[in-house]
């Protein structure tokens, strides 16, 4: 951005300078034509023979004040010139003023500038396709978040009348079997662990919108987080009905801030978990790759379309709303998690084929560990 405001200042400085260029240059040209006119005045009036009358006197008036005539020859040449020199840029100016109004409130309509001012039209323009990107992005982000609030609400409610129920029976019913007292305590907790995941969610909210993330790198070994995660997720795997594969080499050394980092791989593995079909397998792979590391969270389901697959990554963007709703998910997890490879300098995609999903990440090394590695 910098550079190319130094390229603009730097264009507009020549033109500048063409400008005066231009006009000194016209004034003198100005200057000369009046002297040139007045000496070949005076070589060929000297050679006819006048009658008195008065075209003799005027021209014997204009050669007693001929110095006269000619300086107001030029300062009349002057004056025009530089009036239009001047009356130009003014007009410009109010044109560019103009434009620069409309981008406080841009309109789908282009703004449009004379054939001369071609290059501030184009800026202008390009400023104003940004602004309306912008608009148009800051509506949808307070639409999902309208609608996120809507979901929260309807999910807030529903375990919270589940608890309240559960527990007025418990309350009300003292004659109540060991066994049912038991089931009913049982729905309740699981009622209270979703009211707890939802809180959650409001709490990432306004972490990871409100506040900047700093990290705190130190040496970790990936291979052996990845282990830990999967182990931590054997639960949730086995009530999906889902096993985990780890194709990984002994040790995968990275520097980054762990905590945060376990946060995009529990998200992933999360993910896989809510959305793989029942009966296969989620394979974690990964390796050293040239410039970096790579790693891969592929799981078997349904094909995600190219127009869903692009806003995957946006906050609260849920995937399947209905099912987003019975998981607790508050199309977060994923932001969240590109927000954190990003600022470990790396990057996060997403594919899908005919019944699978697979997310990308790529973590680069710093220049002089690459160079140690090759070593």
């Amino acid at each position: 951005m910098n550079e190319r405001n130094s390229d603009a200042l730097r264009r507009a400085r020549s033109r500048g300078l063409r400008t005066w260029g231009l006009y000194l240059l016209i004034l003198v040209a100005w200057v000369a034509v009046v002297a040139l006119v007045a000496l070949v005045g005076i070589v060929v009036c000297a050679g006819l023979t006048w009658q008195p009358g008065p075209v003799y006197s005027f021209l014997n008036w204009v050669r007693d004040y001929l110095p006269f005539v000619a300086a107001a020859c030029v300062l009349a040449g002057w004056v025009v010139i530089s009036y239009f020199f001047i009356a130009r840029p003014a007009r410009d100016n109010a044109l560019l003023l103009d434009g620069a109004e409309k981008l406080a409130r841009p309109e789908e309509a282009p703004i449009l500038l004379p054939p001369s001012l071609q290059e501030a039209e184009d800026q202008l323009n390009l400023a104003r396709e940004e602004a309306l990107r912008l608009q148009r992005a800051a509506r949808e982000a307070e639409q999902r978040k309208n609608d996120l609030v809507v979901y929260l609400a309807h999910d807030l409610k529903t375990p919270l009348t589940s608890v309240i129920g559960y527990l007025t029976l418990l309350r009300d019913e003292p004659q109540l079997s060991s066994e049912l007292r038991g089931r009913y305590t049982g729905i309740a907790l699981d009622k209270a662990e979703r009211l707890e995941d939802l809180i959650n969610e409001f709490f990432d909210i306004t972490r990871f919108n409100l506040s900047h993330l700093e990290l705190e790198k130190r040496p970790v070994d990936l291979t052996r987080m990845l282990q830990q995660v999967a182990s931590e997720f054997g639960p949730m795997l086995e009530e999906a009905r889902l096993t985990c594969r780890l194709d990984l080499p002994p040790r995968l050394e990275y520097s980054c801030d762990p905590d945060k980092l376990a946060r995009v791989f529990d998200n992933l593995m999360r993910n896989a978990c809510h959305y793989a079909a029942p009966d296969t397998q989620v394979l974690v792979s990964g390796g050293e790759t040239e410039g970096g590391i790579a790693l891969a969270f592929r799981n078997e389901g349904s094909t995600i379309p190219p127009e869903k697959l692009e806003r995957i990554f946006d906050q609260f963007f849920r995937l399947d709303s209905a099912r987003a709703t019975r998981t607790g998910g508050a199309g977060l997890g994923l932001a969240i998690a590109r927000e954190i490879v990003e600022l470990h300098g790396g990057t996060i995609r997403a594919e899908s084929g005919e019944g699978w999903v697979t997310f990308h990440l790529f973590f680069p090394r710093p220049q002089e560990n690459r160079k140690n590695s090759v070593g």
